[in-house]
Order: C-alpha cells, then sequence, then structure tokens
C-alpha cells in the first residue's frame, strides 16, 4: 500500500520525480565514477593550465591543468559519503535517545531535552567550525561535527512520536503481555516514527553536503588536493574575475543541484508520509 502511494505522488509530482532521478543519477556517480572519469584527477598539466571547456576538457582545467570534470564527478564520492555517514549516525543514535527519553519521561527527558535545548541554540554553521577545530582537521572530523549538529533533529522527532504514543492502545497491549520497555521503544514505538525521520533524512543529506564543501571553503576537514566541491570552488573563485568562470560554474553547479534535489525529495517524501498534505 504505501508503495503504491510513493509511486502514484512520484507520477503526479513532477518536480519530485525529476529530484528522485537525479540523485539516483548522482549516487551511481559517487559508486562508479572514478571508474568512468577520462582524466587522473590529481594529474596535472602545465600546457594546459585554465584550459576552457572543450571536445576534450568537458568542464575545462583548473590552475594546474587538472581536468574539472573528472574532479567534479570524482568529487562526488566523497561528499556523498561524508554526508550519508554522518546523518546515518545522527539519525540512529538521535532517534534511539529520543524515543528512550519520550517513552521513558521524568529525570532523564528533563536532562536531555535542555542538552539538546543548548546545542540547538547555536547557529549550525558555526557550530560546525569549532567541532571541527576541536575534533582535529581530518575527514573524520567533519563526519562527526554533522553527526553532533544534526543529532538534536532527530531527538526532537522521536522524543514527540514516542510521547504521544507511549500509553497508546497497542504500547499498553505490549507491556500487558510481558514486553520490556526496551522491547516497546524498539519494535513498537520506533517503527513508528520512521516515516517523518526518512523526511528529515533526504532534506539533511543535503545540508550535510553542503556543510562539508562550507567547510572545505574555509579550510577546514577535506584538504587539496583532494577533489571536492567546496575546495574546487574555493580554488576557482580568484579567477572568476579574469574570466576562467568554468573553474568556479561546475563544481558550483554540482553542489547546487545536489542539495536542491535533495530539499525538493525531502518535501514529495513529507507529501507521501502525511495524508494531510496530498491534494
Amino acid at each position: 500500500m504505501a508503495r503504491s502511494v510513493a509511486l502514484y505522488h512520484l507520477r503526479r509530482n513532477t518536480a519530485t520525480s525529476v529530484a528522485a532521478a537525479v540523485i539516483v543519477l548522482l549516487f551511481l556517480l559517487a559508486i562508479f565514477g572514478p571508474l568512468i572519469v577520462p582524466y587522473d584527477p590529481l594529474a596535472t598539466s602545465m600546457q594546459e593550465v585554465l584550459q576552457p571547456p572543450s571536445a576534450e576538457h568537458w568542464f575545462g582545467t583548473d590552475q594546474l591543468g587538472r581536468d574539472i570534470f573528472s574532479r567534479v564527478v570524482v568529487a562526488t564520492r566523497l561528499d556523498f559519503a561524508i554526508a550519508v555517514a554522518a546523518v546515518a549516525i545522527s539519525a540512529l543514535a538521535g532517534i534511539s535517545v529520543g524515543a528512550m527519553s519520550g517513552y521513558l519521561g521524568g529525570w532523564l527527558d528533563g536532562v536531555t531535552s535542555r542538552i539538546v535545548d543548548v546545542m540547538m541554540a547555536f547557529p549550525l554553521f558555526v557550530a560546525a567550525m569549532a567541532l571541527v577545530a576541536v575534533f582535529g582537521n581530518s575527514v573524520q572530523s567533519v563526519v562527526l561535527a554533522t553527526s553532533i549538529i544534526n543529532f538534536p533533529f532527530y531527538f526532537r522527532l522521536a522524543r514527540i512520536e514516542a510521547a504521544s504514543r507511549r500509553e497508546i492502545g497497542y504500547v499498553e497491549a505490549a507491556l500487558i503481555n510481558g514486553n520490556s520497555s526496551g522491547s516497546v521503544i524498539f519494535r513498537f514505538l520506533l517503527p513508528n516514527s520512521l516515516p517523518p525521520v526518512i523526511v528529515q533524512v533526504s532534506l539533511n543529506l543535503g545540508w550535510a553536503i553542503l556543510n562539508t564543501s562550507g567547510l572545505a571553503f574555509i579550510g577546514l576537514g577535506v584538504a587539496p588536493p583532494t577533489p571536492e566541491w567546496g575546495i574546487m570552488i574555493q580554488e576557482g573563485a580568484s579567477m572568476m574575475m579574469s574570466g576562467e568562470w568554468w573553474t568556479v560554474f561546475f563544481p558550483g553547479l554540482a553542489l547546487v543541484l545536489s542539495v536542491f534535489c535533495f530539499s525538493l525529495l525531502g518535501d514529495g517524501l513529507r507529501d507521501i508520509a502525511d495524508p494531510r498534505r496530498r491534494s
């Protein structure tokens, strides 16, 4: 039933369908891109410095003669890997802690809720910068920092779902039948939290990619010469004034397209998960 509703909505909503198709394509590029690119993304050539887009170099070359098309495609794997890892960690931790907090209530709920409120008080990108500075300038630090700042979103979703359902009939029946509190949380409450969590995952994936590129742009996390969209934008920004627009345009287009499609997909998934939003 849920599958048929999703397919029906995708057929009716062209924007969501296109966004889903683009995201599938980007994931395929992330998996197979490094195997099919025409050039080594790290290979330099002083004879081909800052060449405009052509049949030989579709996206042109950068200040070191590296093929921008190859670098944009290969960078997809790193940006998507960081985003998926960070969102997976934050979602698993957030919904687990949030469900326990909402179901058990009491002092545990009070303490965890206050901690999450403090975390939400800081601007997310500023908090990510501070965390990467504390943990060290590495890809692992970016994953950990992004996980921490995304944690409150999933905590709040799971807490609200668990608190609103802890006295519902099937939960009381499960307790009467001898199920422990942990079993009730993970077998009955968490599955009911999945629809809003899936929507949040889609939205956070786009934001995590943007966060990764933003950190790389200011010199945190991923370091040159690693192919990464934020690094490529930062390196090409100084050449915009002299007319080498392609050094920024193509990695910027890949970044904007990814974030935009994840946002569109999240909106579409919200319509599917909430019958009241369907027309």
